[in-house]
């Protein structure tokens, strides 16, 4: 769609940096500055003006992006409109209520789209913090603090005017109000403000408007916010756009409200009783352009529904900030116009596989979709037993959604207690994957041990119940929270011995061992059924005498041990792999070119491990129990190698492996 740029100052570099390759083109160049104006046209060989009336006239563009100072926004944008075209303005849609409900008025009375920036509650960092809200991780939200440190612009801009006379409040709060308004729809009021003149009398150039205000804010559906927006407060202030959120069960903080880049610690998340955790990305993020915004709006137009959604937001920002100005000079309260601004959907977005595939993988009539990495609970590391709550808890927090339980680890009670605990993932944004030990296989045994550790963990279903292992062993009773019993007793029960010191086994052939944990899934015990530590031939085995075809196969994997028949024959049948001790081979983390690779994506050799495996569409467990550790691997997932790294960590196979 060609676009009509209308200023072209600095900003307007910004968004003319994301055309290339986008469905956008600039079709002229109009700015009162002609130089300016004919500078970014000549780059873009397009026409440039001085004169709005007559860019309109010349340019056939249907949508105008209005990128001019904050006082003109409005007159621009309602020539624009007189004009019948679409339009996108930058931050604050008008100066005065009235005036942005005139707008929009006049956009849905000609079918017009009308949007308005700030775009970035679109932004990485800021859907995954909406993520986090949706998965009701900090309960009912309550109270937050917000900060618009814009800081003295006197020192950053070259031309300040246009900032000095419309304050803090239209050009810095417009970002987390925006974000707010995204999450929690209308401010009902603004309860109380107060406005400050702090300048220092060196300055030549003064703010026409007070320098910094502050003001507590009512939603009408979440919490009470108090907002500080500052010209004064210079831009290495602690909190610059600053957010945090505390709810019954928990705490969000997030860096920046208006950022536009992501990075593993911009958000954290804290629960109740518990100190902040990273919560890194999981998946690939790429930066927020200010084109996206006006690509999204332009998509609207094409599909004949023209939006103005974020033009209704821009308008309740606009009311809101005179709302403040209002109370700042009555002392408040001061009732908002909403107009018709409401709360974004916030859904979880799909998983898929990172390797390219798009595919829903089934099982059965149901899709089964993992997150690109999970987190393993067993309690065995290094030849001991060792307690995982603490980093079970921490995995839960960083936001791990796969948790790898098994009944051999013993503690599922404990996980159960997690699981239950204020500040948790709702159950709907977690998937557990269970399994019964191979003393278990008998069918009374095996729907025994899948209720015993339901109960435990506190649920009515498992997204999936696993075979541990294919095999079977001899049975020497119940695995109820083998973690509160001597050493010596847990081994008894899960390394059944016979006469002559051996394992005992059974003889349960695998057909029969699958058909039981069939019952299991008959008995809506379980979503979906899987498969640990199966040969090919052992999978095979499954699918041609089963009658539920298996979602899930676990296997040991890592560079040494990539397992890639495997792999491939479960993916061509569109079955998920999980991989089991990805970091644990003796020698694997010293390996150079592990740390050749990590160096050029600044993670460790262990992320690169972990990036392999996401990027090849396998989901790694991890099995950490330290926090640092915890948060850099899962930060790791969201890597992906290239096809050349793919192949140099491929070609660490060794053919001699063993465990």
């Amino acid at each position: 769609m060609h676009c009509l740029f209308v200023g072209a100052g600095a900003i307007a570099a910004e968004y003319a940096a994301g055309l290339a390759g986008s469905p956008l083109s600039l079709a002229g160049v109009c700015d009162l500055n002609g130089a300016r104006a004919a500078t970014l046209a000549e780059a873009h060989d397009c026409p440039a003006f001085t004169d709005l009336d007559a860019a309109l006239a010349a340019s056939e563009a249907p949508l105008v992006v209005n990128l001019t100072s904050h006082a003109a926004h409005a007159p621009v944008t309602r020539t624009a409109l007189e004009a019948g075209r679409h339009v996108y303005s930058q931050k604050p849609l008008a100066l005065s209520s009235d005036t942005a409900g005139e707008l929009l008025a006049l956009a849905s009375e000609r079918d017009l789209a009308l949007g308005c920036a700030p775009g970035t509650p679109q932004a990485p960092t800021q859907r995954r913090a909406a993520r986090l809200l949706a998965d009701g991780r900090l309960g009912p939200v309550r109270l937050g603090y917000a900060h618009a440190h814009v800081g003295r612009v006197t020192d950053w801009h070259d031309r300040p005017d246009s900032f000095l006379d419309i304050g803090p409040l239209y050009d810095g709060g417009v970002y987390p109000l925006a974000l707010l308004v995204a999450w929690f729809g209308p401010v009902e009021r603004v309860r109380v403000a107060d406005a400050l003149d702090p300048w220092p009398d060196r300055e030549p150039q003064r703010p026409s408007v007070p320098s910094h205000v502050e003001a507590t804010l009512s939603f009408a559906a979440g919490p009470v916010v108090r907002l500080t927006a500052s010209f004064y407060a210079p831009h290495r202030s602690r909190e610059f756009y600053g957010l945090e959120l505390h709810g019954d069960d928990g705490s969000l903080y997030l860096e920046g409200t208006g950022a536009m880049n992501d990075s593993p610690d911009a958000l954290r998340f804290g629960r109740v009783g518990r100190e902040y955790t990273d919560v890194p990305a999981q998946t690939p993020t790429r930066p927020y352009r200010y084109v996206d915004a006006v690509e999204a709006l332009a998509a609207s137009v094409r599909a004949g529904s023209p939006s103005r959604a974020t033009g209704k937001r821009g308008a309740h920002v606009v009311a809101v900030c005179n709302a403040v100005e209002q109370a700042a000079e009555t002392g408040g309260p001061v009732s908002v116009d909403d107009f018709g601004a409401t709360s974004d959907p916030v859904s979880a977005p799909v998983v898929r596989p990172a390797s390219g595939d798009t595919r829903a993988v089934t099982a059965g009539p149901k899709s089964l979709r993992l997150p690109p990495i999970g987190f393993g609970c067993s309690r065995y590391r290094d030849g001991e037993y060792v307690d995982r709550e603490g980093s079970i808890a921490a995995a839960l927090d960083a936001g791990y959604r796969l948790l790898d339980s098994a009944e051999l680890y013993g503690n599922e009670h404990r996980i159960g207690d997690l699981l239950a605990a204020p500040g948790t993932a709702d159950r709907e944004g977690l998937f557990v994957l269970g399994k019964p030990w191979r003393t278990n296989h008998r069918r009374a045994h095996m729907l025994a041990a899948a209720r015993g550790s339901l109960a435990e963990l506190g649920l009515d279903a498992f997204d999936c119940y696993a075979l541990h292992w294919p095999d079977t062993w001899a049975h020497r009773g119940p695995l109820e929270r083998l973690a509160e019993k001597p050493v010596d007793r847990q081994e008894a029960l899960t390394f059944p011995e016979g006469d002559g010191g051996d394992i005992e086994t059974a003889d349960i052939p695998l057909e029969e061992a699958w058909a039981n944990l069939e019952r299991v899934h008959d008995r809506g015990l379980t979503r979906t059924l899987g498969a640990c530590n199966v040969s090919r031939a052992q999978l095979a085995t499954i699918l041609e005498t089963g009658t539920v075809r298996p979602a899930l196969v676990q296997v040991e994997r890592h560079p040494y041990l990539p397992q890639s028949d495997l792999v491939a024959f479960c993916h061509d049948r569109g079955i998920r792999v999980v991989a089991h001790s990805p970091l644990s081979a003796p020698g694997l983390l010293e390996e150079p070119v592990l740390a050749d690779i990590a160096d050029t994506h600044d993670i460790s050799p262990a992320g690169v491990v972990l990036a392999w495996n996401a990027t090849r569409g396998v989901v790694p467990i991890p099995s950490s129990t330290t926090s640092d550790h915890v948060i850099s691997n899962l930060a790791a997932a969201g890597e992906r190698l290239s096809a050349e790294e793919l192949a140099r960590v491929d070609a660490l196979r060794d053919p001699n492996f063993e465990r």
